[in-house]
């Protein structure tokens, strides 16, 4: 196993840690503020601010634009929207690239990174059809357009995907949608303008084919945001976590990704790839936070001393190197086995890093934290958000009991077969 980038891929990381030094850091203070300060005067903190088309601008031209196209995908939309080659790059060689971006909460936007349109796209890319490619990747890929997904249900244990009330129930030449979905990222922005909903078609169908993923123009009469849900008591402008309700939705029939009963599946192959991406990007959140720990704790004087000086504070920064630099290469893994084996050949590993980097994160973070006192607690420090970011995730993609019993599911299947 050799976890080293390519020579491409550590070109494209140092080149965004570059752009984001110089073009992302300087200004995003400024952005931050704009949003609370239109927050705090009740005005619409969800508007895009006017430099971020800017940054966008100058990122495509540079070539860091689509950086998480998939190896395998070098057709046509890789050449027109793909980043410098037109091909993509394999898990392993966006790690370092993804974990460039998770350092800032607008990165992953400027670069056409973020999640959920990361996933959305590869979904379209791989299962959509060209109509539905036409409609809603390329703008998605051309960054005119942001997306949602629709799955968890605020009246189910939406871990347990069965237990899903929502309805996609194909009706003649139409799919009819009803259902409440929350926690449905990206629904906030203001160019949100598809929702990709998984609903229940077949209820007597196995458990594996019951369900569709529907294509959902969010404009649809009968598609509704009820509201804006606060992580945390973030509300994580400009993309934001909406409730969404969805009655009486009337599509075509071709709407339906890869035609009914396909959800898991469809399922399965996006969110391998997809948490190998948020737990790089939990790494660069958690080197972000170790960084201000290290230089609160050179720079902030108590009782005479250092704050590095006092307690156990140089253990706790010790170890939180040692934490990152484990979950480093734990996902590194992963992504290698993705790459050499499939999602069927990684299940375990990405259920490992799912639940371990997480954790990891929200210990760095909250240590990093400690040291700023009270003022880590506000807005004039970027360690709050890092903190209610990274706790979100280990509720994301599946709590972290569900990924726990799946490692163990693994690891005993063989010496229960014995048994």
């Amino acid at each position: 196993m050799d976890f080293a980038p390519s020579p491409r891929a550590a070109d494209l990381a140092a080149r965004a840690r570059a752009f984001l030094d110089t073009e992302i850091t300087p200004i995003e203070p400024a952005i931050i503020e704009d949003i609370a300060t239109r927050r705090a005067k009740g005005e619409d903190s969800f508007a895009v601010h006017p430099a971020m088309a800017d940054l966008q601008a100058k990122a495509r031209a540079q070539g860091l634009w689509n950086l998480f196209l998939p190896a395998g995908h070098e057709g046509p939309y890789a050449a027109r929207y793909g980043t410098d080659g037109g091909t993509g790059l394999t898990n392993l060689d966006y790690a370092p690239v993804a974990e460039v971006t998770g350092r800032s909460t607008i990165a992953p936007l400027v670069f056409n990174c973020n999640a959920p349109d990361t996933g959305n796209m590869e979904v379209l890319l791989k299962y959509g059809s060209q109509e539905q490619k036409d409609r809603w990747l390329d703008p998605l890929l051309d960054g005119r357009i942001r997306s949602t997904f629709l799955m968890t249900e605020p009246g189910t244990a939406s871990s347990d995907a069965t237990n899903m009330e929502a309805t996609a129930i194909v009706d003649g030449d139409e799919v009819v949608l009803n259902g409440r979905k929350w926690w449905s990222t990206g629904a906030g922005h203001p160019d949100c303008k598809v929702g990709i909903f998984m609903g229940l078609t077949d209820p007597n169908a196995d458990r594996h084919h019951r369900h569709s993923m529907v294509a959902v123009p969010m404009d649809a009469p009968g598609v509704k945001i009820e509201r804006m849900l606060t992580a945390l008591g973030q509300l994580d402008e400009p993309l934001g976590h909406g409730e969404v309700s969805l009655t009486d939705v009337r599509l075509p029939v071709e709407a339906i990704i890869g035609g009914p009963g396909r959800a898991f599946e469809i399922a399965q192959g996006r969110l391998g790839p997809g948490r190998v991406h948020h737990c790089m990007r939990l790494i660069g959140l958690a080197e972000m936070a170790l960084e201000a720990a290290l230089t609160r704790a050179t720079t902030r004087v108590a009782f005479g001393k250092p704050l590095a000086n006092l307690g156990g504070n140089r253990e706790r920064l010790a170890k939180a190197r040692i934490a990152i630099n484990q979950a480093r290469l734990h996902v590194q893994h992963a992504a290698w086995k993705l790459d050499t084996f499939g999602t069927r050949g990684a299940l375990s590993e990405v259920a490992e890093i799912k639940a371990a980097v997480p954790s990891m994160a929200v210990e760095v973070i909250d240590m990093a934290l400690q040291l700023h006192g009270g003022g880590g607690m506000s807005e004039d420090f970027p360690l709050s958000a890092a903190l209610a970011g990274a706790r979100s995730l280990r509720l994301a993609d599946g709590p972290d009991e569900v990924h726990l019993h799946s490692v163990a599911r693994i690891m005993l299947r063989p010496y229960l077969a014995k048994a």
